[in-house]
C-alpha cells in the first residue's frame, strides 16, 4: 500500500461565541484538514489549526507547506511514520503545524489498516477516563462569572481563565471572583498568552495569592525565561506553566532547568505532531513536570481525537486535557467526540476514532492560491 495523493484543504468553521485572549479574539476557527488516500483507497485525517503568535503559521502557510512536501511523502507507504517524518524534515525545515497534521492522517490510516486505536501505536494506554479543563475566556467580568457557575453545573472539575486582557489588577479581580465561585477541590489555572510584561507577572501573582489557583501558563513573552523565574519566585503555591514557549524537548529542558516552569501545555501543531508530543510527555515524565495536553481554540474531533489518544498514554496529564470542538458551532465529524460531566472517554476504535464528513469539510472550505515552488 502506498501513498496516492495529500490533500490540504483550509476550512473556516464557526465559533458558538468568540474566545478573548491577550492578543487575539477567536470569532471563527481557521483550521487546515490534510486528507491522505492511498492506493488501496483508504483515507486517513489529520488537521493544525492557524496560530501564528503560537506557530508562526497561517492557514495559507499551512496549505503551501503540505503541498511542498506532498512530492516526498507520495509513493511511500503510509504506515512508515518513523520515515515520513525524517523526509519532511530533510525536505522543509521547521512548518510543525503542517507536518503534525500529515503526521496525524498517517496515524489514522495506520490504525484503520492494522485495526488498532491510534492510542495503541503510541505506547501503553495509562488511563480511559479523562478531566477536561474547561475554559474561561470572555474578557467579562459578569460573564465570566455566569460561564464559570454553568461549567461547575456541568460537573467540569478543571478550569483555565484567560488573563493578560486587562490590567494586572483587574486580571487578578476577575480571577479571584472566579475562583471563589468555583470554589475548592478544583483543578484552577489562569493563562495570560504572553499578554504581561515582567512586573505585570509577578503583580499578577501576588494579587491572587491565596485565591486558590493552582498554576499560571505563559505569563510572558515566550523567550522571556528570566521573567517566568521571577514570576515563578513569588509564590511557590502558584506554578508557573509553558505554552508558547514549547517547541521542542530542548524548550522543555530549558524552562526546567531555568526554574522557569514546573509544567507544560503540549501541542501537536508545537511539536510536529503525535510522537512528538508523546516524547514530550514522556521527558516531563522524567522531569517531574506538570503536563496539560491541549488543541488550539477551534480544532474539531479530528484533532481533538488525536490530542485525546495521545493523552491517554502519558505518564501524567496532572493539568488536564484541553478538547476544543465543543466550542464550535459545527464539527467536521458527523459525531464529534462526546464529553458528559466534564469529561471524555478514550475513543477506542480503529484509527483516530472518529469519521470525517466531506460534505461539512467541502462546504466550510475556504479557497487558497498556492504558488508551485520547486
Amino acid at each position: 500500500m502506498k501513498i496516492k495523493s495529500i490533500e490540504p484543504i483550509a476550512i473556516c468553521l464557526p465559533m458558538l461565541k468568540p474566545v478573548i485572549m491577550a492578543g487575539e479574539e477567536v470569532r471563527q476557527a481557521d483550521n487546515v484538514m490534510v486528507r491522505v488516500e492511498t492506493d488501496a483507497g483508504l483515507v486517513g485525517w489529520g488537521e493544525a489549526a492557524s496560530a501564528p503568535t503560537m506557530t508562526g503559521e497561517t492557514i495559507e502557510s499551512i496549505v503551501s507547506a503540505v503541498h511542498f512536501l506532498e512530492s516526498t511523502l507520495r509513493g511511500r507507504d503510509p504506515q512508515d511514520i518513523e520515515g515520513a517524518l525524517h523526509a519532511m524534515d530533510g525536505r522543509m525545515y521547521g512548518n510543525h503545524s503542517a507536518k503534525a497534521a500529515i503526521e496525524i492522517a498517517l496515524h489514522d490510516i495506520t490504525g484503520r489498516v492494522t485495526g488498532k486505536p491510534v492510542h495503541a501505536l503510541l505506547g501503553e494506554k495509562k488511563r480511559s477516563r479523562m478531566p477536561l479543563l474547561a475554559v474561561v475566556g470572555g474578557g467579562d467580568f459578569d460573564g465570566d462569572l455566569r460561564d464559570a457557575e454553568k461549567k461547575k453545573a456541568a460537573g467540569f472539575t478543571a478550569y483555565k481563565i484567560k488573563v493578560g486582557i486587562d490590567t494586572a489588577a483587574k486580571d487578578a479581580e476577575r480571577t479571584r471572583a472566579v475562583c471563589q465561585v468555583l470554589g475548592g477541590g478544583m483543578l484552577i489555572s489562569a493563562d495570560a498568552n504572553q499578554g504581561f510584561d515582567a512586573a505585570g507577572a509577578r503583580e499578577y501573582v501576588r494579587a491572587v495569592k491565596g485565591s486558590g489557583l493552582n498554576f499560571f501558563e505563559q505569563p510572558v513573552k515566550a523567550e522571556d525565561l528570566d521573567g517566568m523565574a521571577a514570576a515563578a519566585a513569588v509564590d511557590a503555591s502558584i506554578a508557573i506553566g509553558a505554552d508558547e514557549g514549547i517547541h521542542s524537548l530542548a524548550d522543555i529542558q530549558r524552562h526546567h532547568d531555568h526554574k522557569a516552569a514546573r509544567g507544560v501545555s503540549l501541542k501537536c501543531i508545537k511539536l510536529g505532531g503525535l510522537r512528538g508530543l508523546v516524547a514530550a510527555g514522556r521527558l516531563c515524565g522524567t522531569l517531574g513536570m506538570s503536563v496539560n495536553v491541549s488543541c488550539k481554540t477551534g480544532e474539531s474531533s479530528v484533532a481533538c481525537a488525536a490530542a485525546l489518544h495521545a493523552a491517554s498514554v502519558l505518564p501524567n496529564i496532572d493539568w488536564g486535557l484541553t478538547l476544543t470542538h465543543t466550542a464550535l458551532g459545527e464539527d467536521v465529524t458527523a459525531q464529534p467526540i462526546p464529553t458528559a460531566k466534564g469529561h471524555v472517554e478514550l475513543v477506542d476504535h480503529p484509527g483516530l476514532g472518529v469519521d470525517v464528513d466531506e460534505d461539512r469539510v467541502r462546504r466550510h472550505r475556504v479557497p487558497i492560491a498556492v504558488r508551485s515552488v520547486a
